[in-house]
């Protein structure tokens, strides 16, 4: 056809653009996308969800494990607020995550129609690109421009604000077109300066006891064999932030974990101080990585390699910065070190020997605390035997609080890639129940299981009845101690154990899944800890394990400020 009215539009560019998945919420100023989306004949999933918020974490987890763009949508008003907590939070993790809102229609604009609200300005803080459509006319470029700006250059959100009239103006049909790199990310990569690549490998070749810490960035430009390949020829220690997690296999001989304030412990940190030089990839070497700035100190010879120029440099002085994606720069840089290999500098530190101290001081003191019998039951012990039952493609997605420092810490992929996943950049309660559905959507072949506190549950229960309806098998584990544990556990350390409006009751979350048609256990009793997980994990379809467990303050928590 040659016309097509807006919302028809829409949908057809997002087709184009390979979206297989939308997950939202339906609104009054929704109603025109809604009904092209029954109408039309696209292959795309719409995932009605119980709260905008849980759609946008859903559309973050989605595209984090597919490396597509994910799509969350929800109507003005109320809805376009709701959306903002996952855009801001996949922003700052450069993850592609495209937010379409409805708004009241162009002519209602400043006649106090219900849900009128100001949505760019709203969003404009918080995403890569953002815009509001005034004419039919500007849906294709305007989509075009979201998916361009998402996934080139540092990946981020976008928005797009779609008001009600505009849906059903026409558009001419020939304006519809889509580029077809944009429809995954990183997409058009570019590779950092051969001189400034083949500096680094020498600084590299000549350095005493290197350390690579790398960020989220060698994930999602899927750099890990390349990774690999440079840490094995330079017998370098690997570091990885939260975030970084997976960009080398978790027991590779030359993996020394987590470092920093969340997941680090002094074993890791004690790997970075040795260094002589130190080689961030696609990491921002921010506050929680670098235990504010101090591990690496201020002297440390620093190389850099970032898709994004505005992060090299910007808390540590760089000798070298190599602004690129990480895949092809590390490819170069492994081309340029190979034929140097035989000029490394005599007595250079042995970085296997390196790890394997850090892991044996780890592992001592984890491996105590995983065998406890102890009751309320220790954290330690349920991380212990998801490492022992999970099969090896399983993917993780922890919630801030009592499960982000514990799976940081210790849990356990036996291959490198995207295992586990957590909110870092903002570390808003919620996200690890819609996240994991999102990333059920986007790898339906591997076991997901949703790791949270019970004050994270308390934020997205709701979702429980979109699992059942989808009957996603997510595999929910629920740490039940009626705290909010990490503010808790702050003001015990900071504060003097003045304790403030941080208690809540206990909800027998099993109970709660039940209601919702979800099988649940629960356990109090370390002692069922692994006959319970082996039951849910061979169980086919959704389940939830409420686990009573110790509060976060009485652990022994691998985080460095609370732990001297």
């Amino acid at each position: 056809m040659s016309k097509m009215n807006g919302a028809e539009a829409v949908v057809k560019m997002l087709q184009l653009n390979g979206v297989k998945h939308i997950f939202g919420l339906c609104g009054d100023t929704s109603l025109p996308f809604y009904d092209a989306l029954a109408r039309l004949d696209h292959g795309i999933d719409h995932i009605l969800t119980r709260d905008e918020r849980s759609a946008g974490y859903m559309a973050d987890g989605y595209a984090r494990v597919t490396g597509k763009v994910g799509v969350c949508e929800g109507p003005s008003g109320g809805g376009a607020t709701y959306l903002l907590p996952a855009l801001v939070e996949a922003n700052e993790s450069s993850v592609a995550v495209l937010g379409i809102t409805s708004d009241v229609s162009v002519v209602s604009r400043g006649k106090y129609p219900l849900t009128e609200l100001d949505q760019q300005s709203l969003y404009r803080p918080l995403t890569k690109w953002n815009t509001t459509i005034d004419l039919a006319s500007q849906i294709p470029g305007a989509i075009r421009g979201a998916f361009r700006a998402m996934t080139t250059g540092k990946p981020g959100s976008a928005h797009i604000c779609l008001p009600y009239d505009i849906q059903k103006h026409e558009v001419d049909a020939q304006d519809i077109w889509a580029q077809p790199q944009h429809a995954t990310f990183p997409s058009m990569r570019s590779c950092a300066a051969q001189p400034d690549i083949e500096q680094a490998a020498e600084k590299l070749v000549a350095s005493r006891a290197p350390v690579i810490i790398c960020g989220g960035g060698v994930v999602l430009s899927s750099a890990c064999q390349q990774l690999e390949a440079l840490a094995v020829s330079l017998k370098a220690p690997v570091c990885t932030t939260v975030s970084g997690k997976g960009s080398l296999a978790d027991e590779h001989p030359l993996n020394a974990g987590v470092v920093g304030t969340n997941g680090g412990v002094l074993a890791t940190r004690e790997v970075v101080q040795q260094a002589d030089l130190v080689l961030f990839i696609g990491c921002r070497a921010g506050s929680t990585t670098t235990e504010h700035w101090k591990f690496p100190d201020s002297k440390a010879f620093v190389i850099h390699i970032d898709a994004d120029p505005m992060v090299v440099g910007a808390n540590y002085r760089t000798e070298i910065g190599l602004v690129g994606d990480a895949l092809l720069t590390l490819t170069a840089l492994n081309e340029a070190i190979a034929p140097q290999l035989n000029q490394r500098v005599d007595g250079a530190a042995d970085g296997y020997a390196i790890v394997q101290k850090a892991h044996a001081e780890k592992n001592r003191f984890f491996a105590e605390l995983a065998k406890s019998n102890d009751t309320p039951i220790k954290p330690e012990r349920v991380v212990d035997a998801l490492n022992r039952f999970l099969p090896a493609e399983a993917i993780v997605v922890a919630d801030p609080g009592t499960p982000c420092p514990y799976f940081s810490a210790y849990f356990n992929a036996p291959q490198a890639g995207r295992h586990f996943i957590t909110n870092r950049a903002h570390g808003a309660l919620g996200f690890a129940m819609a996240a994991g559905m999102g990333a059920s959507f986007g790898r339906p072949n591997a076991m997901v299981v949703s790791v949270m506190g019970d004050g994270s549950f308390g934020f997205t229960c709701g979702e429980l009845e979109t699992i059942g309806r989808h009957n996603i098998p997510l595999k929910m584990i629920v740490f039940s101690n009626s705290v909010f544990g990490w503010i808790k556990a702050s003001q015990k350390t900071g504060y003097g154990e003045r304790y403030f409006s941080v208690d809540f009751d206990q909800t027998n979350h099993a109970r709660v899944a039940e209601a919702f048609g979800i099988k649940a256990f629960r356990v109090e009793d370390p002692a069922q800890l692994d006959q319970t997980i082996k039951a849910a994990i061979a169980f086919d379809g959704p389940v939830l394990i409420d686990i009573i467990s110790q509060q976060l303050q009485d652990t022994a928590v691998p985080v460095s400020q609370w732990m001297g």
